[in-house]
C-alpha cells in the first residue's frame, strides 16, 4: 500500500459519518432515499475495505510497521505536546487490514435486515453508521488520541440502539452494557496518558509510542490496565456479563455488529495497546492472559449448554469463542496469535449468521425458546439450511471457517501449556453438543403445528446471510489470503516466538 491508499482508509471512517449527516437531512417519511443512501454506502464501504484487504502488501518490507501511512498534524509544539503532538494519522498493518474487511462484510447484510424496522428507520440508521464509523476508526487509526476517540464513538450509540429498538429486558441489557463498557473505558484512558506522560515524546503517534523504550516496571504495571479495560469489549472472563443480556436485548443488525465486530474492537485493543506498545508486560501477564481465556472458553460452552433461549445461547457461544482469542494471545506464539486473529475473523463471520437468523425467525414468531420448536427443517428449509451451516462453523467442522482458527489455536496452546491445549479442545466437543442437541430439538423430527404459519426468511434476509456464509466457506476452504496478512505483522511484536 502507499500513502495515497491511506484516502481510501480515510474514507473507510467519513462514509459512515457522512451518511449519518445526510440521514439527518432526509425527511424520516422518505423511506426510499433512507433505503438507497444506506445500499450505497454500505457496499462502498465493503469495496473499500476488500480494496484495503486486497492492496495490503504482506511480502514487502518486514521492517515498516503500517502501510498506506498519511496524517494531518492537528496540535503540535503547544503546551506537553511536541512534534507530532495530535494527528489524524491513518494506517494498517495485516492484522488491522483483515478486521476492516470483517467489518464491511458484516455492515452489509446488517444495513440489509435493517430496513424492514418500521418505527424511527432514519434514527436507528443515524446511531448505527456512527457506530459502524468508529469500529472502522479503531482498526485504521494509528494515533492513540483519536483511536480513543473513535474507540468511544463505537461504545456510545449502543445505548440507544438497544433501550429504543431492542426487545425483552431491552433497558437493563443496555445500561449493563453502558456501565460496563464505561467503566473499562476508564481503565483504557489511565493507561493510555501513563503510557503518553512515560515515553516524554510528546506525541500520541502509535509508531513513537511503540519504538520508545519503556521500563520493564512500567510496562507490567499498565499491561493490565489494558487488558482489563479492553478485554471488558472483549467480553473478557469474568468481566463477561454485559454481552449475553446485551446480546438477547439488542435488534437484529445491532446484535450482529455486537458479536461480529464490537467484541474484536476490545480483543484488538488488547493486541495493539497491550502486547504491541508493551511487550513486556504482556509476556508477564500471558499466562494469566491464557487461564482467563480457557476459563472463558469452558465456562461459556458449559452455560450455552444450559440455555433454553437461542439468542442467549448464542451470547454464551461467543464468550466461549473470544475466550479462546485470548487463549491464543496467551500463548505468545506466531501461530497461537494467528489463530487468534483468525479466530475474531471467523467467530465475527458466523455469529453474524447466526444473530441474522435468529432475527429473521423471531420476527415472526415472537419466540427463541429452543423447546418450543421442532421440525423447522420441514417449515423453513433455507432457513434452516443457513443455521445448520453457521452451526457447523461453530463447532469447527474442516472446510468451515472456525476449523482454521481453532486448530492454530491448539497448536500454539499445545506447544506453550500442553494442559491448556487439551482443556481447550474439551471446550470445542462440549460445543458440539450444545449446537448438535439444538439442531435435534428445534430443526429435525416432528413439526410443531404450533408454527405452521411461519414462513422464510425476507429476500433481504437471504441475501444477507449467502454474503455471511460465503464469507464463511471463503475462509474455511481458502485461508492463505489471511494467514499471509496476518503472520507478517505478528513478527514485529518483540518477544512472540514461532
Amino acid at each position: 500500500m502507499t500513502s495515497n491508499d491511506g484516502y481510501v482508509l480515510l474514507a473507510l471512517m467519513l462514509v459512515p459519518l457522512g451518511t449519518a449527516g445526510l440521514l439527518m437531512l432526509i425527511p424520516s417519511k422518505e423511506r426510499a432515499a433512507i433505503v438507497g443512501l444506506t445500499a450505497l454506502s454500505s457496499l462502498s464501504m465493503f469495496v473499500m475495505a476488500l480494496y484495503v484487504f486486497c492492496r495490503y502488501s504482506f511480502s514487502g518490507d518486514s521492517d515498516s510497521m503500517f502501510q498506506g501511512t498519511l496524517a494531518w498534524t492537528w496540535m503540535e509544539n503547544v503546551g506537553v505536546l511536541g512534534d507530532k503532538g495530535i494527528q489524524l494519522k491513518v494506517g494498517v498493518d495485516g492484522i488491522g487490514a483483515s478486521l476492516a474487511l470483517l467489518t464491511g462484510i458484516v455492515t452489509v447484510p446488517a444495513t440489509w435486515v435493517s430496513w424492514k424496522i418500521q418505527n424511527g428507520l432514519k434514527d436507528f440508521f443515524i446511531l448505527l453508521y456512527i457506530l459502524v464509523a468508529g469500529v472502522f476508526g479503531v482498526f485504521v487509526l494509528t494515533d492513540l488520541f483519536f483511536w480513543f476517540l473513535f474507540y468511544e464513538v463505537a461504545l456510545l450509540p449502543m445505548y440507544l440502539l438497544i433501550a429504543v429498538w431492542g426487545s425483552t429486558r431491552k433497558e437493563y441489557g443496555a445500561m449493563k452494557l453502558m456501565m460496563m463498557l464505561m467503566a473499562g473505558s476508564i481503565f483504557i484512558f489511565t493507561a493510555i496518558f501513563a503510557l503518553f506522560t512515560h515515553v516524554g515524546a510528546g506525541t500520541f503517534d502509535m509508531e513513537v509510542l511503540i519504538d520508545a523504550q519503556k521500563t520493564e516496571g512500567f510496562q507490567k504495571t499498565f499491561f493490565p490496565l489494558v487488558a482489563i479495560g479492553c478485554g471488558v469489549l472483549g467480553a473478557m472472563f469474568p468481566l463477561h456479563s454485559w454481552s449475553p443480556d446485551g446480546h438477547a436485548s439488542a435488534p437484529t443488525a445491532v446484535s450482529m455488529l455486537h458479536a461480529g465486530v464490537l467484541m474484536k474492537v476490545g480483543a484488538f485493543g488488547v493486541l495493539r495497546l497491550g502486547f504491541q506498545m508493551m511487550p513486556d508486560g504482556g509476556a508477564y501477564w500471558a499466562p494469566a492472559l491464557i487461564v482467563v481465556g480457557i476459563v472463558a472458553a469452558m465456562y461459556g460452552a458449559i452455560s450455552a449448554l444450559k440455555q433454553t433461549d437461542m439468542k442467549l445461547m448464542m451470547g454464551f457461544s461467543s464468550v466461549s469463542h473470544m475466550g479462546y482469542v485470548f487463549i491464543g494471545l496467551g500463548t505468545f506464539n506466531s501461530i497461537g496469535w494467528t489463530g487468534a486473529v483468525l479466530q475474531m475473523t471467523a467467530h465475527g463471520l458466523m455469529t453474524a449468521l447466526f444473530f441474522l437468523l435468529i432475527g429473521g425467525m423471531y420476527d415472526q414468531s415472537h419466540n427463541r425458546e429452543i423447546p418450543n420448536f421442532s421440525g423447522m427443517a420441514k417449515q423453513m428449509p433455507i432457513w434452516s439450511v443457513f443455521f445448520i451451516l453457521a452451526s457447523l462453523a461453530s463447532l469447527g467442522l474442516p472446510g468451515m471457517s472456525g476449523f482454521i482458527a481453532e486448530v492454530h489455536i491448539f497448536i500454539g496452546a499445545f506447544r506453550a501449556y500442553p494442559v491448556v491445549g487439551g482443556l481447550a479442545v474439551l471446550t470445542a466437543a462440549i460445543t458440539a453438543t450444545y449446537l448438535l442437541r439444538m439442531l435435534a430439538q428445534a430443526f429435525f423430527g416432528e413439526m410443531n403445528e404450533r408454527w405452521t404459519g411461519l414462513h422464510e426468511i425476507t429476500v433481504m434476509e437471504r441475501a444477507g446471510a449467502t454474503v455471511l456464509a460465503a464469507a464463511i466457506l471463503t475462509l474455511g476452504l481458502w485461508p492463505t489470503p489471511w494467514i499471509d496478512r496476518i503472520t507478517p505483522s505478528i513478527i514485529h511484536i518483540p518477544g512472540v516466538t514461532l
